[in-house]
């Protein structure tokens, strides 16, 4: 018997449905199904380095860490991994957490709170926008990639509080274009503000970090976010700045505080990712050059504000219902690219998530491109 409290629900996830919002998860992978919509950009999780020193870390402390960091759960491992990054980086310190949601809520409500202010782009990852809200500090939220308007609430409002941090994803996940991050520097350091960006599909992406992309050097006011989880093919999060902020961080970020530190398989395995990129820095190069070429060939679909160098391509079909439609025809024909709907997208910019990657031949999105255009007729 249904009970009241589902009752309720049920009729909510009927909306859903009604409206070609519900979601629900597939189960991967299928034989001979191509997955074009993975955040695994330079395949890193099949590299057998990467794989070596996740088997190494497992025979070496186990499968889990078993505690917080502040308990027993912070091991040489960890401590090797974060002297690793912040030297890859040129920052002092570096911090790991469980995942770039974790990172991003503890971060910015540790840094932020009552009587701060956090400036923040309107197409930031969800986790950015949580982390605000429980910040409890008061937000202001720009129009994406919109500056002028950022400075003019800067100009108008930062002279009423105590502490004032911009925050901004550097690639942004759902459209694949980048901050301008030069300028975002500028103003934060015209006003007084810290600057924290979002690096999570920009390491391995556009470098090590976006400020190296940008030539920028780091400082005690820019704090670095990023995720082990995409092109370094790992799990798990960072916070890489100032040996203050770290501490800091150490002391009062309570999704770090109360959750158990990385498994020890994850980081040896983003160990390994980082020991391949640095070897490897070409693979970068690769990714981008590649990543043109398929956008290349989607020219006359709308790819938002997409940056040809990056492996985001947005194909945006506005449709929630033909948005689902096409997903599945191109599933019939072999090819896995998610549908991204409302509200991780607006309201009519339904779109297929396509990414480019290193793990499939370009043959692959050649052959998905053809088959795209004979479903739409295009």
């Amino acid at each position: 018997m249904v009970s009241p409290f589902e009752l309720s629900l049920l009729g909510e996830l009927r909306n859903l449905k009604e409206e070609n919002l519900f979601r629900e998860r597939f189960l991967l992978p299928k034989k001979g199904l191509k997955v074009l919509c993975s955040n695994n950009y330079l395949n890193l999780s099949n590299h057998p380095r990467v794989k070596e020193r996740a088997i190494e870390a497992v025979k070496r402390f186990g499968t889990s860490s078993s505690a917080s960091q502040l308990v027993s759960g912070y091991t040489d491992l960890h401590r090797e991994l974060e002297e690793f990054l912040s030297s890859l980086k040129g920052c002092e310190s570096c911090l790991t957490f469980g995942s770039g949601y974790l990172a991003n809520v503890g971060t910015i409500s540790a840094l932020f709170g009552k009587g701060d202010a956090v400036f923040s782009d309107r197409l930031n990852h969800a986790s950015i926008i949580d982390g605000v809200r429980l910040s409890k500090a008061d937000r202001f939220i720009y129009p994406h990639r919109d500056l002028e308007t950022l400075e003019d609430l800067l100009r108008e409002h930062r002279n009423r509080y105590r502490r004032c941090g911009i925050v901004t994803d550097s690639v942004f996940s759902m459209d694949g274009d980048i901050a301008p991050l030069p300028r975002l520097v500028e103003l934060a350091q015209r006003y007084g503000c810290a600057l924290l960006v979002d690096d999570a599909h920009a390491t391995g992406v556009l470098g090590f970090s976006s400020l190296e992309y940008f030539g920028i050097p780091p400082k005690g006011d820019i704090v670095q976010i990023g995720t082990f989880s995409k092109a370094l093919g790992s799990y798990g999060a960072y916070v890489c700045g100032s040996e203050i902020v770290i501490q800091y961080l150490v002391n009062r970020a309570r999704s770090l505080i109360f959750s158990t530190s990385l498994p020890p398989p994850a980081v040896g395995a983003a160990i390994g990712a980082l020991e391949v990129l640095k070897d490897n820095p070409d693979l970068i190069g690769e990714l981008q050059r590649r990543s043109k070429t398929v956008k290349g060939w989607l020219k006359g679909f709308d790819l938002s504000h997409s940056e040809d160098i990056t492996p985001i391509v947005p194909i945006v079909l506005g449709d929630e219902r033909l948005t689902l439609e096409v997903r599945d025809r191109l599933l019939q024909k072999g090819f896995f690219v998610q549908a991204i709907r409302y509200p991780t997208v607006e309201r009519g910019k339904a779109r297929l998530r396509l990414t480019v990657t290193l793990e499939h031949p370009l043959e692959v999105y050649e052959d998905f491109v053809e088959t795209l255009r004979g479903i739409l007729r295009v």
